[in-house]
């Protein structure tokens, strides 16, 4: 391989591994997960759904597959919507006029969501009800 077709290889921001730009990019994730907070009211919705499924495992008692499995449908459903949410943003910025595919391509993204959430529901149906 020549020195020419590994630069190609590289990330543009490649270089040496820094600690300091790990730290970096978690703040921007945790920035990312404030603005879906703070901005969708759907996430909130999540949130508080979360919140409440969280609250009533610990009531009844949940056995450890169950919680697996609860997690694993909340952190989905937040992963669809957070991906969504990115989706929205960008084709927004791109397009900010009505146009067909960017419709189609929000309510594909949107039915992600739903997908996830559907999926939430049935797990939560399997472990809270005997």
């Amino acid at each position: 391989m020549t020195d020419r077709s590994k630069s190609k290889l590289q990330p543009k921001r490649g270089g040496k591994f820094s600690v300091l730009q790990r730290f970096a990019s978690l703040n921007h994730a945790l920035a990312g997960l404030l603005v879906l907070i703070e901005e969708q009211h759907n996430a909130r919705v999540h949130v508080a759904a979360a919140l409440i499924v969280v609250t009533l495992g610990l009531l009844t008692g949940l056995v450890s597959i169950e919680w697996i499995l609860v997690f694993v449908a909340i952190g989905l459903v937040f992963m669809a919507e957070a991906f969504n949410s990115a989706l929205e943003y960008l084709a927004d910025a791109a397009v900010p006029e009505h146009h067909e595919l960017i419709r189609k391509a929000k309510d594909v993204s949107a039915a992600a969501v739903l997908m996830a959430a559907g999926l939430a529901v049935i797990i939560g149906v399997w472990a809270f009800i005997p």
